[in-house]
């Protein structure tokens, strides 16, 4: 059997070495390199990163606190594996939840919070378009979190940062790269009701959204049995 060198990290400080392999991994789940049910040996992922295990452990967990892993007793760290009613929930969820959101946010609206989602929109549509798959998962969400924020309450913004912590990780994992264009254009339908005052049009255009994006997601997709690590996180350097 073959052996691949062990990877080299550049990077001499701690704080900024724990970033890169956090980031690497991250990454490597919001490109779908890393698939659902992967498992992620810490012995291994030591020795392809070039540092100790306690590290990588550290790493994961951190991962593992954002949502983004899921580390079970005696078996090890995986990326997660939602089922379909964890997704069924997740997005009535998020359907419920933003209904409250935009009823509120009409009554504060302004130029400035609409020029501040047309520059966002205007950012989602640039990822999609260059096909930056992460950045484009990364900004969908941040979408949302923008229509909350304006609202100024910190428990509905930390509420909603939870539950994206979720659907985003189903999205990079299980949506198709080429659906991208479509979350862009969709948000653009919800902004432009929202110029026109139109509530009954941006609540119903909100829920078709989570509800396209519940369809989009092909739960189907395999797992591999043994991924190839090295390979994997070769192509993030």
């Amino acid at each position: 059997m073959s052996t691949r060198p062990r990877m080299k990290n550049p990077l001499k400080g701690d704080a900024s070495l724990d970033e890169s392999i956090y980031a690497r991994i991250a990454e490597a789940i919001l490109h779908g390199r890393l698939k659902a049910g992967t498992k992620l040996p810490e012995q291994r992922l030591a020795a392809l990163f070039g540092v100790s295990r306690e590290r990588i452990r550290k790493t994961l967990h951190r991962l593992a606190a954002e949502r983004r892993l899921e580390i079970i007793p005696n078996r090890g760290c995986f990326v997660p594996k939602p089922t379909v009613e964890d997704v069924r929930t997740v997005y009535e969820a998020h359907r419920v939840f933003e209904a409250g959101i935009i009823e509120q946010l009409l009554r504060v609206l302004d130029e400035r919070i609409l020029a501040a989602l047309d520059a966002h929109l205007a950012a989602e549509r640039a990822a999609a378009e260059r096909g930056d798959r992460a950045a484009s998962v990364r900004l969908s969400g941040a979408f949302h979190l923008l229509l909350v924020d304006q609202l100024g309450n910190a428990e509905l913004s930390r509420f909603l940062r939870e539950l994206l912590s979720r659907s985003s990780l189903m999205v990079s994992v299980y949506e198709p790269a080429q659906s991208s264009l479509c979350a862009v254009d969709e948000h653009g339908a919800i902004v432009a009701a929202l110029r026109a005052r139109d509530l009954d049009a941006a609540l119903r255009l909100s829920r078709e959204h989570f509800s396209h994006i519940e369809s989009r997601l092909n739960l189907e997709r395999g797992t591999p049995d043994e991924p190839d690590l090295a390979a994997i996180f070769a192509e993030e350097r």
